[in-house]
């Protein structure tokens, strides 16, 4: 683990932006810039922080983290289902193959949790949904309860303007181009992503409570797994030793928590999401990229490897063959 005073020395050097041009045409998200050209996409993960859907301030090794996360899990996971990756030629960056994203999002859950109205405890509670996204729940199910089986609750953000979804297979294949092949391939393989982060986050003692997953359509009609998986941005984890004992007690789940930085801001700065951006101090930077290591750490069980410098010089250096 990087040193407090390593992780406040990275702040002048974070990774705003890229502007690459001969990468190709770009597009950017609100942390990855994407540049696309001759059928490759540039992904480059920059350290901007996203909350309430804005661009909240740039945390230092963000990028890096969730960029070395994903490649960890494409890894670990290549054998059940391909992915977009050709490499990685720097920490920031993934050099991915350009493909048709699919217009759905599939949610693995393994437990029924959350806060949001997208989530299966507030339908399940709070509107007595008891046939979520085509799957029967039972009576008498408690917050955080580990379901018999996964299930999958698909989200579209093609729907309803910008706005994510929960809908059935049957409203998918309505509403979507999709066939109901494709459905049945992607439900299959997002049930066996989950078993599988399961079985590898439960080594480092970890619950992987539910996670997403994008897809897209190669030129060649291959259907692959694009974007991230089984990053704490995508994910939602529990530490295993306590769930118990905090589930029979009805205390909030001990979680890896990607959530400081918004919860600092809504209880200290009263911010959520209107008006101006409140002014992050350098410690709260600090601890943030610290929590975001450590859960790389505890989830993929590796040492977090980087050093304090110039990451756009890092970055323009390793893409030299591309530029």
């Amino acid at each position: 683990m990087l040193t407090h005073e390593e992780l406040l020395a990275q702040i002048p050097h974070v990774l705003k932006g890229t502007d690459f041009p001969t990468l190709g045409e770009k597009y950017e998200g609100k942390v990855r810039d994407n540049y696309t050209k001759d059928g490759k996409r540039f992904i480059i993960v920059s350290d901007r922080l996203s909350a309430f859907d804005r661009i909240i301030t740039l945390i230092p090794f963000k990028g890096q983290v969730l960029n070395q996360m994903a490649k960890f899990w494409f890894e670990q996971t290549k054998d059940i289902m391909g992915n977009h990756v050709i490499e990685f030629p720097d920490p920031n960056v993934v050099v991915a193959k350009e493909c048709k994203p699919l217009p759905i999002e599939m949610v693995v859950r393994g437990y029924i949790t959350g806060v949001t109205t997208t989530s299966a405890w507030y339908n399940y509670h709070e509107k007595g949904v008891r046939n979520f996204c085509g799957n029967e729940l039972p009576e008498g199910l408690k917050k955080d309860q580990k379901f018999d089986e996964p299930i999958l609750t698909p989200s579209t953000k093609a729907l309803k303007g910008d706005h994510d979804e929960s809908v059935s297979r049957e409203e998918i294949l309505e509403r979507t181009d999709l066939t109901p092949e494709q459905y049945d391939e992607i439900a299959e393989k997002s049930l066996k992503l989950y078993k599988r982060g399961v079985e590898i986050a439960a080594k480092q003692g970890i619950i992987l409570v539910d996670t997403k997953y994008e897809f897209g359509l190669t030129p060649e009609g291959e259907i692959v797994l694009i974007d991230e998986i089984h990053t704490p941005d995508s994910s939602r984890f529990w530490y295993a030793d306590e769930y118990e004992k905090r589930f029979e007690a009805g205390e909030e789940q001990k979680k890896i928590d990607k959530e400081y930085l918004r919860v600092w801001l809504a209880n200290e700065k009263g911010f959520r999401g209107d008006g101006d951006v409140p002014e992050i101090p350098d410690e709260i930077k600090a601890e943030t990229a610290r929590r975001y290591i450590e859960a790389y750490e505890l989830i993929t069980g590796q040492t977090f490897e980087a050093q304090v410098g110039d990451v756009m010089e890092r970055l323009t250096n390793n893409l030299q063959q591309y530029l």
